[in-house]
């Protein structure tokens, strides 16, 4: 079991700067394989950010490329998302992510492919 926590969202103007936090417990943390989405009311979750187990391996989606890294430090059991340049089309709850595997490269893309989630945190971005 894993449980996750999310911290770090609130109001920021355009251009403005946030940095989202994922604390987990649980003793399978460091084999799980996280991820970032987000979901805007009215909107599908959306995917962010997702690294791999191993940690070598990042995916970004194409609209936060270049603003957003993710980060993770597995003897704190935190992962975060450092979140630049934000636009007033970040605004969303973002959630934190995990998936439960071992000795994998791979990163995950779709939501149903995830093991655990935070409750998640609001973010929003002024214009």
């Amino acid at each position: 079991q894993v449980q996750l926590v999310e911290s770090g969202g609130g109001l920021v103007p355009a251009g403005g700067s946030l940095r989202l936090s994922c604390a987990a417990s649980g003793r399978t943390f460091s084999n799980s394989a996280m991820g970032w989405f987000r979901q805007a009311p009215g909107k599908e979750r959306e995917f962010v950010a997702g690294l791999s187990w191993s940690g070598d391996s990042f995916h970004y989606g194409d609209s936060v490329k270049g603003r957003f890294t993710f980060s993770r430090d597995n003897a704190k059991n935190t992962v975060y998302l450092q979140m630049n340049s934000l636009k007033p089309e970040d605004t969303a709850v973002y959630y934190c992510a995990a998936k439960t595997t071992y000795y994998s490269s791979s990163v995950y893309f779709t939501p149903h492919e995830y093991d655990y989630w935070g409750q998640g945190t609001q973010v929003t971005v002024s214009s």
